[in-house]
């Protein structure tokens, strides 16, 4: 389940969230949607790694 934006850390059910969907197409996620933590992002040629301490890694 998705809590939190997982680029400005915002509850996600609050407000519209148009603008980070958008700027998510050409940049990883910054926050866990689970937990609201800060992600460490490692950006790579064929794409992305982003992970969180209590959730483990998410990629793209």
């Amino acid at each position: 389940m998705t809590n939190w934006c997982d680029r400005c850390g915002e509850p996600a059910a609050e407000g519209t969230h148009e603008a980070c969907a958008a700027a998510r197409i050409f940049e990883p996620p910054r926050f866990c949607p689970a937990c609201r933590r800060r992600m460490k992002v490692q950006v790579l040629p064929a794409g992305w790694v982003a992970a969180c301490v209590e959730h483990g890694k998410t990629r793209g």
